[in-house]
This record gives structure tokens, sequence and C-alpha cells, in this order.
């Protein structure tokens, strides 16, 4: 399977103007100063959002292949030497974003690993030059996927082992993010997606039923049933609500031949779900699927099986795809380190509420006897692990601009994802009043931190 190609919807020309214009005013006077030195840069969340008892990383895939394809082409250089804020700068800036391509290093942690606050979720080491330029379409790619699949590991949670489907291409904020939102849904769990295009591109399962439009259409409810299954005779879930829900639930165990499902899409469907069963059982349709949907969310379904409603599949939508309850998610990307006449110089912020730990980092893991996660250390790049059996999280992917690591097909990230989470403590996988996980600050940033003040201090 090839990478969510980015040339869909936004031209693989256009991919290096995709940033924020102050990235590239900082690159023409790094040029124009010879500021040529290395930089590291990571990428990380301060706070996890209220309810988030921890976030599922998404996204790499796509960034990977936007460092890979990232260019300046002859429109997109002189459309920047057009532009006012840049007539005096050297003709032979232009020059060099004609000819750049990114040659810089790469380290991330796996799409499907839940990661917390503070630690990076991945780290950029590269000329300030290129460093700089990268930081906007990063941090746009992997706030938002990781924003979607945070949100549907909580609705994997609440749907207790059912399966949980995709619908919210209509409210998503673009086509392109409904194609982000579709892979993301399905890295944490879901079984798949109404969106045909992200099928196609990521070999996701494309599932769907029909709209009231069509029963509307037809001369009657029962027609419209008629018509629907024998177009589809192996793979019909038709909609009952769109008159009567009962009626339409007894016309559509009438049907003859396989039913694969009915749906419901409005109303109490906890007393719904409980008579339809009973009205498909009645008529032998015991393997007959009640799907629901409707505006559904996490709390939403735990409520339903809390009042245990016979629901098969869950679809949902807007709420998942806009990440509805907190829909932005505020990932940063901030200078930790440079390298001055070859020496590592680190660096730090030191904004009230806004303070960064300094130096390159490395990730560190610590689970039970069982297997079960305990607590993360972050220490700095190169300090020995905290523990024998510590697991690094960040992983090399591009050192100096090639490829050293492909990531995994999606489905393989879908299987590391459940895993991930089936491991994490039980306490962290309550919806509400959740508990927190520990997360250390290694000794070696610690006192890096004392002695930067102590450097700083009037």
């Amino acid at each position: 399977m090839s990478p969510l190609p980015e040339s869909l919807l936004l031209a693989p020309e256009n991919l290096a103007l995709a940033t924020d214009f102050y990235q590239l005013t900082m690159m023409a006077s790094y040029f124009q100063w010879k500021m040529e030195e290395d930089a590291t840069f990571e990428l990380f969340v301060r706070r996890l959002p209220k309810r988030r008892a921890f976030l599922i990383a998404a996204g790499l895939e796509q960034c990977l292949h936007y460092l890979r394809t990232v260019h300046f082409d002859g429109a997109a250089v002189d459309y920047l030497r057009a532009h006012e804020v840049f007539a005096h700068a050297d003709p032979a800036f232009f020059e060099r974003l004609r000819a750049w391509r990114f040659g810089g290093d790469l380290d991330a942690v796996r799409e499907g690993t839940p990661i917390f606050a503070n630690e990076p979720i991945l780290r950029v080491k590269a000329s300030l030059f290129e460093a700089q330029l990268v930081e906007t379409y990063l941090l746009s790619v992997i706030n938002y996927q990781t924003s979607v699949a945070s949100k549907a590991a909580r609705v994997i949670l609440a749907a207790r082992g059912r399966n949980c489907v995709e619908f919210g291409t209509r409210r998503a904020h673009g086509p392109q993010a409904a194609l982000y939102a579709a892979r993301a849904t399905y890295l944490a769990g879901f079984s798949g997606t109404s969106n045909v295009l992200a099928g196609k591109l990521c070999d996701i399962p494309v599932l769907g039923t029909a709209a009231h439009a069509f029963i509307m259409a037809c001369p009657s409810e029962e027609e419209a049933f008629r018509r629907y299954h024998a177009s589809f005779p192996d793979h019909s879930t038709l909609l009952i609500d769109t008159y009567d829900t009962l009626r339409g639930a007894r016309r559509a165990a009438a049907i003859p031949g396989e039913l694969r499902g009915v749906r419901l899409d409005s109303g109490d469907m906890a007393a719904l779900s409980k008579e339809v069963r009973g009205i498909l059982d009645e008529n032998g349709r015991h393997t007959t699927r009640i799907v629901a949907s409707g505006d559904l969310n996490e709390d939403s379904i735990d409520t339903l099986l809390e009042a245990e409603a016979p629901i098969d599949v869950f679809g949902v939508g807007t709420e998942v795809v806009t990440s509805k309850d907190h829909p932005a998610l505020g990932g940063v990307y901030k200078l930790v380190e440079r390298c001055v006449q070859g020496q590592s110089m680190p660096t730090m912020k030191w904004s009230e509420g806004k303070m960064t730990y300094p130096g390159a980092k490395q990730v560190w893991r610590l689970r039970d006897p069982q297997g079960h996660y305990t607590r993360d250390v972050i220490q700095l790049l190169g300090s020995p692990p905290p523990a024998p059996d510590a697991s690094p999280l960040l992983t090399p992917y591009i050192r100096r601009g090639e490829a050293v690591c492909e990531p995994p097909p999606l489905t393989a990230l879908r299987s590391h994802c459940l895993a991930e989470v089936s491991r994490l403590p039980g306490e962290l996988k309550t919806l509400a009043d959740h508990a927190t996980f520990p997360v250390e600050i290694g000794a070696d940033i610690a006192a890096m931190v004392r002695t930067l003040q102590g450097e700083q201090a009037p």
C-alpha cells in the first residue's frame, strides 16, 4: 500500500508553500546570516486535553511522505521572489530554495502508540534552514490525526468489543480531513469507513447502507426494501426508521433471503433496539445485526450498552472526525538543541506556562511482569535506560534525507494500537474520572534545566 498521497488534494509542487509565512522569512534570515548549524526540534503536546487519559500517535506516514517529496519548484520560487517582504533578500536565497531537498534526520514514535504530555512524538534534526520550514506541515498532520485517533480510541473502549464504523466524511473539515479521519479511526480500531476513496487508498473496509432519500424515492417503504435487497441480496442493511421504526422492522424481517442488518438512526435507541431485536428473532433473523447511527459518541454508546441495548454495530461520524469535545490538539514543535562548531548546545523556553525541557530526548516505557505499562521516563538522548527492560519509543525513520525504516501497513498499525491500549492500566481506560499515567522527567534533564537557569540568572 502506498502512503495516502497528498497530491489528491494538494499538488506536490505546492507542498513547500503549505506553511506559515514566518517560516520562510526566518529561513531567509538564517541564510543571510549564515546560520547553517544543525538544530534539533521536538514535536509534543504540553498537556492532555480534558477527558483524555492518553493520546494515540498518528499521522507519521504522511509526514514521511512529505519529507521525501517536498521541494520548491520554479513557480513557487517566483511567487516568493515577487513578494514585497523579500524585496531585499539575497538572490542566492531563492536559488537555495530551488535546489533544496530535505536532508535531515527524523525519529518518531510508531503510529498507534499511546503517548502522554511532554513526550516527543517525533524529533527532527537538520539545518536550521530546513528544520524550520517543516514545522507547520508536520504539526498540521500530527495534530489532526492524533486528535481523531485519540477520540476514536475512546469510542472503541465504550463499544466494548462491538464494531464501530466511521461515517463522518460529510461533516469533516473538507475532503482531505475526511481521508485523514478515515485513516486515523481505522488505525485506532474502527472496523471500516463510509469513505470510498479512503478505502481505495488505504485498504480500509468500506461499509454503508442507504439513506432516507432512497426509501422516500420509492413507491413505499416495503417496495424500497424489496428493491434494495434485490440489488444487494448478500449485503443489505435496511434503514428502518424513515416512517415508523417498528413497522419498518417487521417489513424488513419479512423480506425473503439473507438480511445482513437493519439500521436505527433516530429515536430512543435503547428501547427501540430491544423491540427490533425481538421482531427480528421472532422472524428467525437471529443473525441480522442492528446498526445504530445518529450523532453518537463514546458517552451515548456507553449509556446504550449500560441499558443493555442489543446493538451490534455503531456508526460514528461528526463526533469522531471533528473530535467534537476537544477539536484542536495543542501540539507544539520546539527547538531543544543546536550544534555550534561541533558542540551540542541545549536550549529551552522559559515562558510561564510554556516552558520546554532542553536537549534531544528519548522516552522509555516500563512494564510490570504481566506486560502492563507502569510508567514512562523521559531522558536525554544517549543516557542509559532507566531499567533493563525499558523500551525506547522513538526510533529512526530518516537519516540524512534517506529512509532507513518503512512504516508498517495500516492493518499492522491497527493491531499494534489495539494491543498497546490493552496494556495500559485499567484506570486509564474509563471514560470519566480516569487516573493519570506516571511520566517522569529524568534526573539528567532536571540537572540540565538547573544549569541553564543558572547560566541565565542576572
